[in-house]
């Protein structure tokens, strides 16, 4: 038997998937869409922020610092409510903390009351996508997994695109409030659309009751995920492919070619969109290269932290101004680190039954955004320090990435092994059950 093909096997109980699947997980992915417009709508307003709250690089990268602390934290709990309560509530909840957020950062009149609103907001963009997730794994066959979680994470790099093109374009033409109050209310929609529509699983496929023993569960939920070598390893993938294209898109990318590299915003803003069209691109193609070829994960993972790594060095320690070949070769592979971060739920995936996907799931998800975190603010203390010298500031990457690769590298054997036990026992499951 090859090992480079995904196994094909009808799990007992698999959902059906299906046009109405699609539709219900349709709405959940429009929730995580207008949470990424929102969490993303910075990246285009960094140097409005800088010059509306009066602050500097250190200041303005604590907005993304608070918002990215915030998320991480809220993974395990995020995964444990999702476990527990099921997508919708969470959802919903998540949808009205994260409009909240953004309303109040419209309005706020003060950096301390904006950096309020920013953490407001990154504790509802944290519920959005693990719960997709689930909502994905309660609705379609098993084997569409890594496709699946491929397309929800590509919707989501399309409400990057809106913050690209349309926030940033409205911020000089309606100013600061009316931009942020306008976007808000797409919240406010996907927030009715999921109260009247979404449903948590379809009808004959309820979960098998769990019983909740308070912090003794939340314990024994948390130390059996991270028992499993897969759940570490798709933690520690996701930590070292995501940061570097969510540092650029987050904050520190329209600065860094405006200012370092003396290209107007428009030139600027083209350059960051080119790496949200990048990102939805390769993830259609790592979605299905994962799908026919399971042993494909770990070579693509690696072959984009390698290739990012090149071409972030190639471009920050050219003499001079980077030319413009080379910045449009850096978007490219840079919006391949989104896809590449989504393997890293392809490892978690097996190695935990589905009632604890929810809190695999979020442990997977706090790596990228504990490494996006620590570069935003190492970037920041960088830049002050050095007098803006981006070169300095942007060598950060480098440390976190090797940081990821040694554990990558330390883990892969353990969690191949261990995968291979689950995906016996699997077969074996389906074979005796009677159909």
């Amino acid at each position: 038997m090859s090992s480079a093909a995904a196994p094909t096997l009808s799990l007992p109980g698999d959902p059906p998937g299906g046009r109405r699947a699609v539709w219900i997980w349709g709405i959940g992915v429009a929730v995580y869409f207008v949470a990424i417009i929102f969490r993303t709508s910075l990246g285009v307003a960094g140097l409005d922020a800088a010059t509306r709250f009066d602050v500097n690089a250190s200041a303005l990268s604590t907005f993304s610092i608070l918002q990215l602390l915030v998320y991480a934290g809220m993974q395990i709990p995020v995964g444990l409510m999702v476990d527990r309560l099921g997508t919708k509530k969470v959802l919903a909840l998540g949808a009205v903390l994260f409009t909240a957020g953004q309303l109040g950062f419209a309005l706020s009149p003060s950096y301390g009351t904006a950096l309020a609103s920013r953490a407001l907001l990154g504790c509802g963009d944290a519920m959005t996508f693990i719960s997709v997730l689930r909502l994905g794994s309660r609705w379609f066959p098993a084997r569409r997994g890594p496709m699946i979680g491929q397309i929800a994470a590509l919707f989501g790099m399309a409400g990057n695109l809106v913050s690209t093109l349309f926030i940033a374009r409205a911020l000089h033409g309606f100013g600061w409030t009316k931009t942020f109050v306008g976007s808000s209310l797409a919240g406010v929609l996907v927030l009715v659309l999921m109260l009247l529509f979404l449903k948590d699983h379809p009808e004959g496929h309820e979960p098998p009751p769990v019983e909740h023993a308070g912090a003794a569960y939340v314990r024994r939920q948390i130390a059996a995920c991270w028992r499993e070598p897969g759940t570490r390893l798709g933690m520690w993938v996701h930590f070292t492919t995501q940061f570097p294209a969510m540092v650029f898109l987050l904050l520190w990318g329209l600065p860094f070619l405006v200012e370092d590299q003396g290209l107007s915003r428009g030139t600027a803003g083209s350059l960051l969109t080119l790496v949200v069209l990048a990102n939805m691109s390769v993830g259609l193609v790592y979605g299905q290269v994962i799908a026919r070829h399971h042993a494909a994960r770990l070579p693509l993972a690696l072959g984009t932290v390698g290739a990012t790594a090149v071409l972030w060095a190639a471009t920050i320690f050219h003499p001079g101004h980077a030319p413009m070949w080379l910045l449009i070769v850096l978007c490219v592979v840079l919006g391949a680190c989104g896809p590449a971060s989504m393997i890293g739920f392809d490892f978690g995936r097996p190695a935990n039954p589905p009632e604890r996907q929810g809190t695999a799931s979020g442990i997977v998800n706090m790596g990228g955004f504990i490494a996006s975190m620590t570069t935003l603010f190492l970037v920041g203390v960088l830049l002050d320090a050095t007098g803006d010298d981006y070169t300095i500031a942007f060598s950060s990457v480098f440390v976190l990435e090797a940081l990821g690769l040694v554990q990558i590298l330390r883990l892969r054997k353990r969690a191949a092994a261990r995968e291979r036990e689950h995906h016996v026992v699997s077969r074996v499951e389906a074979v005796h059950v009677p159909v």
